[in-house]
């Protein structure tokens, strides 16, 4: 009966053990699922195909295998050939010397003077004279490790890796034969016969020959300079798409943005969102949120708050409208010259002037700013307007500016008292940035105050004639000359009518004016009624400037 018992109570406890063990197996087989986005190294036998001689010392080294002569090992797909090895056997491991081959399907083959594989890792450490060919791509090293689990070679004290269009070099760098994928670092330089790539951290793909920049890089060619910290290189077409505020250089020219797109074959770049285009040599910028410029016809246009500044001179002139186009003419000869031409809500200033229109032009050959549609332009307290507006610089100030069709200036002395002269044709001359003489040509009309020695002002002339010569200094009257004679009257200024106040085509524009130059973004229009409205009357031809005595 005991026995029946004991035999009873060890049955249980084996159905106890055999319950925990089940449990304990079935935790294992969940604990061990395994993750599909980690390779699984595979633990097969390293093989021995082919040796000529073979041979061991069972008391020196008992757990190793002598080799000799047209080694050949197999590896599941890989197949490996030496001229001697030595077999770890219980490690599933072994080492190769001299002419190391190892293949793997016709697409991957890598030479070196010695191999150590791990069979259990599936990890080829191969040193001296390393060459890896897949393809079309050659790589470099004095030492490489090929992990076959991931499919990847890397080396850490310097390699090349070598394709149909790029040579790279770099201190680290890994390959994968399946993806094409490259990563490198430390001293990386690639080299393409049109361009060389400098940087610390660089991606390559050697199927699509796409490099990516992931860090402070420079790219130069003979005639340009581009450094990134962030894009990709297209190196088959030679096109760039940069990041994080790259800079492209090219003949004293320096373009930046957000982003850079540049076409080398086809010479030309463009630049979005906080753009800034700096031609250094001619001293001539332009600003925008879109600029594109062309190499090789050195033409650049700006959009979307874009601006042009001319510093050339000593006063710089900032341009805006809605779209700037700069163009050159002539280029790489001794008559080479620039334009600059603006459309739609231009505006411009400069310390000594300031002005609106529609659409200009900025002719840098003579010099001339010439303004259509509603033009207006301010010097001091003068106000100048027509149907068109030429102003011509010298050096860094105004020379003259010449107002055709429906000309009117403006001189404001108080806020109702106004020197006012109308006509077909106005030319205003300056000297140092002072109007000093002013021509008034065809059907003219003046209001005009004289003013006393001490400054004050006690009369009101109003007179009509076909020409009129004003000479003034200190931006004071010094003389007026009308032929032929004028008619006109003196009102003295307590019995001035009312409507003698202003001239009919009258108007004041001071809400219009550029205050500076971060107002010309703000875009005031005419009021309505305030519009000129075009004729067709021809302008009169100008005298010489050299026959006129500004003083």
């Amino acid at each position: 009966m005991r026995d029946t018992n004991k035999k009873i109570s060890l049955s249980r406890h084996r159905i106890l053990w055999m319950g925990i063990l089940c449990l304990f197996s079935v935790c294992i087989v969940w604990g061990q699922t395994p993750n599909d986005s980690i390779p699984q190294r595979k633990k097969t036998r390293v093989d021995l195909l082919h040796a000529d001689l073979g041979y061991m010392d069972k008391n020196n080294r008992p757990d190793v295998q002598v080799l000799v002569g047209n080694v050949q090992f197999k590896h599941d797909s890989m197949y490996m050939f030496c001229d001697s090895a030595h077999v770890y056997e219980s490690t599933n491991s072994f080492e190769a010397f001299d002419n190391v081959r190892m293949e793997q399907g016709d697409t991957l083959f890598t030479y070196s003077d010695y191999l150590f594989y791990d069979g259990m890792a599936q990890l080829a450490m191969l040193r001296n004279n390393v060459k890896l060919i897949n393809r079309n791509t050659t790589l470099l090293a004095d030492s490489l490790n090929y992990d076959r689990v991931y499919d990847l070679g890397y080396y850490f004290n310097g390699g090349m890796l070598m394709d149909e269009e790029n040579v790279l070099v770099s201190d680290w760098g890994e390959y994968s034969p399946a993806t094409k994928l490259s990563v490198f670092n430390h001293q990386v330089e690639l080299t393409n016969p049109q361009f060389v790539l400098t940087s610390d951290t660089l991606k390559y793909n050697t199927f699509t020959k796409v490099a990516t920049i992931l860090g402070p890089s420079n790219i130069v060619s003979d005639d340009n300079h581009i450094y990134s910290e962030r894009g990709i290189y297209h190196t088959a077409e030679d096109v760039a798409e940069l990041l994080d505020r790259s800079v492209l250089t090219n003949q004293g020219k320096k373009l930046i943005g957000d982003s850079l797109y540049y076409n080398r074959k086809e010479s030309y770049g463009e630049a979005f969102d906080n753009v800034w285009m700096n031609d250094s040599i001619n001293k001539q910028m332009l600003t925008g949120d879109y600029c594109y410029y062309n190499e090789l016809t050195q033409n650049a246009y700006s959009t979307r708050r874009a601006m042009a500044v001319d510093y050339s001179q000593g006063d710089s002139l900032f341009l805006h409208g809605d779209t700037l186009k700069m163009l050159t003419f002539h280029l790489d000869t001794d008559s080479m010259y620039r334009e600059v031409r603006a459309y739609n809500k231009v505006r411009f200033y400069r310390t000594d002037g300031q002005g609106v229109c529609d659409s200009l032009v900025y002719n840098m050959k003579d010099s001339c700013i010439s303004m259509y549609n509603n033009p207006i332009l301010w010097n001091e307290n003068m106000q100048l307007l027509g149907e068109e507006i030429k102003v011509y610089m010298n050096d860094s100030t105004i020379d003259w500016a010449h107002i055709i069709n429906q000309a009117l200036a403006v001189e404001n002395k108080d806020s109702i008292h106004y020197n006012q002269v109308s006509g077909k044709e106005i030319k205003a001359y300056f000297i140092d940035g002072d109007v000093r003489k002013v021509d008034v040509i065809a059907n003219v009309l003046v209001i005009f105050y004289p003013e006393e020695d001490d400054g004050s002002i006690t009369m009101m002339n109003t007179s009509e004639t076909s020409l009129l010569n004003l000479y003034l200094f200190n931006r004071k009257m010094e003389k007026m000359v009308m032929s032929p004679k004028p008619k006109g009257t003196l009102y003295p200024m307590s019995q001035i009518p009312q409507d003698k106040l202003y001239l009919p085509t009258f108007v004041w524009f001071d809400y219009i004016r550029p205050l500076n130059k971060d107002d010309i973004f703000n875009w005031r229009g005419k009021r309505a009624g305030q519009e000129l409205r075009t004729t067709t009357r021809k302008t009169v031809t100008a005298p010489s400037r050299e026959l006129i005595n500004p003083r």
